[in-house]
């Protein structure tokens, strides 16, 4: 009866892996193939036409320049006298549409130049608010205008004319980003 009851041996159940690998390998190269990376464009603007070696760039009445300084603290100065950047956009706005009225703003808007000028140090989120504001005061007074015309606004205007239209001509964009001033070895503070 012993020679009867033999014991089988037990097998454990094995998960076959031998092509685990590929599965892996195949859903790497799907998951790179489809993704997607956002790439920072930066800022879009458009530079001025490069001058001749030997031309000078165009003179400009003190008049006709609004001076916007931010400092490396976050700190805005408008004509040297402190200032809020909630404000901005309105000083930008007068100083632009003055035409000639008051002795320290613009003669006309094509005259008029914002000139945003920068230390090195200053924080580039402080820099956007500020380059913002006054892109907002360029497009408020361009759909002002549009508005005085009979549009909705200046997108609608836009579409009818172009982006190279006459209110684009006659309150044309003159932004002066001024490079920060260079730091000198001898200035820097040490003996």
């Amino acid at each position: 009866m012993a020679g009867l009851l033999k014991r089988r041996k037990r097998h454990t159940a094995e998960i076959p892996t031998a092509s685990m690998a590929d599965v892996a390998f195949l859903l790497l190269i799907f998951f790179l193939a489809v993704t997607t990376i956002d790439v920072d464009q930066g800022i879009l603007m458009q530079l001025p036409p490069k001058l001749e070696d030997e031309a000078q760039p165009p003179p400009v009445e003190e008049r006709n320049l609004l001076k916007v300084y931010l400092n490396g603290q976050g700190q805005l100065l408008v004509e040297d006298a402190p200032f809020s950047v909630g404000d901005l956009r309105e000083e930008v706005k007068k100083h632009v549409l003055n035409r000639g009225q008051l002795p320290n703003y613009s003669e006309s808007p094509n005259q008029a130049v914002v000139s945003i000028k920068t230390e090195r140090g200053t924080r580039y989120d402080a820099y956007i608010a500020v380059l913002d504001e006054v892109w907002m005061a360029y497009r408020e007074m361009w759909d002002a205008e549009a508005r005085a015309r009979g549009y909705a606004h200046y997108d609608a205007f836009r579409a009818t004319y172009g982006s190279e239209n006459e209110i684009h001509a006659a309150i044309r964009p003159n932004i002066s980003i001024a490079e920060p001033d260079a730091i000198d070895a001898d200035d820097s503070g040490g003996s």
